[in-house]
């Protein structure tokens, strides 16, 4: 090594150790120093303690810039404060943390002046607001509140009112006054609405879409300016969903010079209405052009061209794609005007991608409901390929367990390319139920009841008792004929298996009336056993054991012999196997699909018992949704009994009965068919053959209206079945979801005569609540 180098290399080692010694001699760093006092000021609502328990900053602990800026954040976030400002200076060795806060002023009273036409009480008024007394000043909110006055005043036609506030704030007690002042001006009513330019459509049909109106006897005719325009946008709508792409709709209005009126003129220009021309599929090589062209349901060449049909058939295509899997398709379409045969042309341009499958299913938003209750309703697993069927019914499964009020789902990137976690998101609703109350029936006269049920219940869960699906229902109703009392459980999977298991026990009790068909005194005491089992995914079977003691007592002088040979305490014992196919989308509401079931009862025999006998009994429904949600529905159910062994006849409380609100609306409680001639008690039969149709139209999201046409009869013996004698009925009826249960209001009027009369009666009321029949 050069002499030179080595010299270079010493200095330097001689240099970096004399560096590295004085930096060990130097001191470390100066210690933060410590918060020695804090001093607060401007809180007269606040207390000091509220605020500093919210603040990381002490006395005695180190004084930290960053940590009083956080301190500031968290203090600002509180909503206390409409300013605050933090300063320090030196105290006692140490720092003093100065915190000056402005609070928000609180609302002491909120007063209305000026308002003379609305008729609410000043209560009312206050609770229309947001703005609410004992709660901080917001001016946002306040500028929300007139708004809010000036649509209560727009909906009895006052559209030129005005509203504004006025906050009187006290800075001493930091309480606020606030006051809404109304000009309420002259009530201004639409007189008329003129449609101009609708060449192809009638006004009425344009005016019926259109939510603002002419004033009349039961309409203000007051005009708002945002639903006129909602109104105008679904005119064109209109149009354009009937092929009139080109179709505009503006409106003009007009104020009468001197009266308080205003005229209304809806300008339409409609153009050509165009129809669908050819269709070209591009870019699919996983699924036939057949295939997909058999998924086009709303652009069909040579019928009417819009865009909303044109994007319901883009959804229809991606549906088909992420049936098998693949959830990353993409659909764009291309239009153009053929100028040969002036129609629309359509492309549609498909990027196929690849097969998605499921990685995790994760679960989110149930709080109550256990994740296996979930997991076990879906029909799509971990590694399965995404398909839109099965999330369709995983999703009528969830909602028809009445546990969530919305079922939605989403999904999550992973590592891998082709695969995606599936969200499924719930929101739950109240399952847990505690009602009473009173009503009439048609069939139980005046009745009252009181009910606890949870629907998802769980008896391992103390003290909560909710989360794992099963139902638990108590329920005593007491009434001018009737009562009863009911215990019920189910457990839907029993030990985690797909089997449910199941009791009910009951008393009840119906006293003697022959106008609804009892010409006696009947008591029930019993109860049942019950195991099902989903055979596939729409198909169930179920095994049910029932023991009654069946008290027949006070029966009517000239009673029928049939009704003498029950008198007394009889016991039926019985074994009932059941299938049942249901295909429909809403166990308690349908709207599409089939319900097919039926079952075989076997009593008395190896079962014991002091009546022996059999029953079949089968029903059909199948519903048909048709427009703007309403739905028709086909119902028919047949029942058979025949009696064997030591029993010579099926028990009057066995047998079959028709006529009434459940089944031939129009005729009395259980008189159609067989009637003693003495008595004119109702026998019933060991044969049932009705059939129903009944059309439901939705007039709000809790009424519907319905009509309704019944037929049926009931024969004394099962060999006679459709032998003839049918009666029918036909009416009108109305359907309403109340807290607790629906509400079913029907006036029938009978098209044949009822036993005893010469002529056709005029028809009777039935009203129930009931799930349905």
């Amino acid at each position: 090594m050069p002499k030179s180098i080595a010299i270079f290399f010493a200095f330097i080692l001689i240099f970096s150790t004399g560096f590295f010694a004085l930096a060990q001699d130097e001191p470390q760093g100066t210690p933060p120093k410590l918060v020695t006092a804090i001093d607060l000021r401007g809180n007269k609502n606040i207390s000091t303690n509220t605020i500093i328990s919210k603040m990381k900053t002490r006395v005695g602990s180190p004084y930290q810039e960053n940590v009083i800026s956080d301190d500031l954040k968290r203090l600002y976030l509180l909503g206390f404060f409409s300013d605050i400002k933090i300063d320090s200076e030196p105290y006692k060795d140490g720092v003093k943390v100065m915190i000056t806060v402005v609070e928000r002023p609180v609302i002491e009273k909120i007063i209305f002046s000026g308002i003379r036409r609305l008729t609410m009480r000043e209560d009312k008024l206050k609770e229309s607001l947001k703005s609410k007394e004992g709660q901080y000043l917001d001016y946002p909110t306040l500028t929300e509140d007139t708004k809010t006055l000036t649509k209560l005043y727009e909906k009895i036609g006052y559209s030129q009112t005005q509203v504004d506030y006025k906050a009187e704030v006290n800075k001493d007690t930091g309480k606020a006054k606030v006051e809404f002042s109304v000009l309420e001006g002259k009530r201004i009513r639409i007189k008329n609405i003129i449609v101009e330019g609708n060449k192809n459509y009638p006004a009425r049909r344009i005016l019926r879409l259109m939510k603002t109106k002419r004033a009349w006897f039961f309409n203000p005719g007051a005009l708002k300016d945002e639903v006129l325009l909602e109104d105008i946008e679904r005119v064109k709508s209109f149009y354009h969903r009937e092929g009139y792409t080109d179709a505009t709709v503006d409106h003009e209005i007009k104020a009468d010079p001197k009266r308080p009126f205003l005229y209304i003129t809806v300008k339409i220009r409609e153009g050509k209405k165009y129809l669908v021309g050819n269709i070209t599929i591009q870019g699919n090589a996983k699924i036939s052009q057949g295939e997909i062209l058999a998924k086009l349901k709303e652009c069909i060449p040579g019928e009417v061209f819009s865009n909303e049909a044109l994007k319901q058939d883009i959804v229809n295509i991606q549906g088909l794609y992420f049936d098998r899997g693949y959830i990353f398709a993409q659909v764009q379409e291309a239009t153009s005007l053929n100028s040969y045969t002036g129609r629309i042309d359509i492309i549609y341009n498909i990027a196929e991608n690849e097969i998605a499958y499921v990685d995790k299913i994760k679960i989110r938003g149930n709080v109550k409901t256990k994740d296996v209750v979930i997991r076990r309703e879906l029909r799509i697993k971990p590694g399965d390929k995404f398909d839109d069927d099965k999330l369709k019914r995983s999703k009528e499964r969830l909602q028809n367990l009445g546990f969530f009020e919305e079922v939605n789902y989403d999904t999550e990137e992973t590592g891998a390319p082709n695969k995606r976690d599936l969200v499924v998101e719930v929101k739950e609703s109240k399952t847990g139920a505690f009602s009473f109350g009173g009503g009439y029936s048609s069939v139980d006269e005046f009745v009252g009841f009181v009910e606890i049920e949870q629907k998802n219940f769980d008896w391992k869960n103390f003290p909560y008792f909710t989360g794992a699906g099963q139902n638990l229902k108590l329920r005593a109703s007491m009434g001018t004929l009737t009562e009863s009392f009911d215990l019920s459980f189910t457990e839907p999977w029993v030990f985690d298996y797909p089997v449910s298991f199941g009791f009910d026990a009951y008393k009840r009790s119906h006293k003697r009336e022959s106008d609804i068909g009892y010409g006696y005194d009947e008591e029930i005491l019993g109860g049942d056993l019950r195991l099902g089992r989903e055979i596939s995914e729409y198909l169930r079977g179920d095994l049910m054991y029932r023991y009654d003691i069946i008290d027949i007592s006070d029966i009517t002088e000239n009673a029928s012999n049939d009704l003498l040979q029950e008198y007394g305490k009889n016991s039926i014992s019985s074994m009932t196997f059941g299938l049942t196919f249901n295909s429909t989308d809403n166990v308690l509401d349908p709207t599409k699909g089939d319900i097919l079931s039926g079952s075989y009862e076997c009593a008395g025999g190896p079962f014991a018992g002091d009546k022996d006998f059999m029953k079949f009994f089968g029903r059909a429904s199948h519903y048909l949704p048709l427009l703007r949600g309403s739905v028709l529905e086909f119902r028919g159910r047949i029942g058979l009994a025949k009696p064997y062994g030591d029993s010579e006849r099926i028990p009057i409380y066995e047998r079959f009965f028709a006529g009434g609100a459940y089944t031939i609306r129009g005729y009395e409680e259980r008189k159609v068919g067989p009637i003693d001639p003495v008595s004119e008690d109702p026998l019933g039969g060991e044969a049932l053959l009705v059939g129903n149709i009944e059309y439901t139209y939705p007039v709000f999201s809790f009424i519907k209206l319905a009509s309704f046409y019944d037929a049926g009869n009931v024969w004394s013996r099962m060999g006679d079945l459709a032998s003839g004698g049918f009666k029918s009925g036909v009416g009108l009826g109305v359907r309403i979801k109340t807290p607790i249960g629906p509400i079913m209001l029907d006036y029938g009027v009978p098209l044949n005569k009822e036993p005893g009369e010469e002529t056709k009666s005029n028809g009777r009321f039935h009203f129930n609540m009931s799930h349905g029949f």
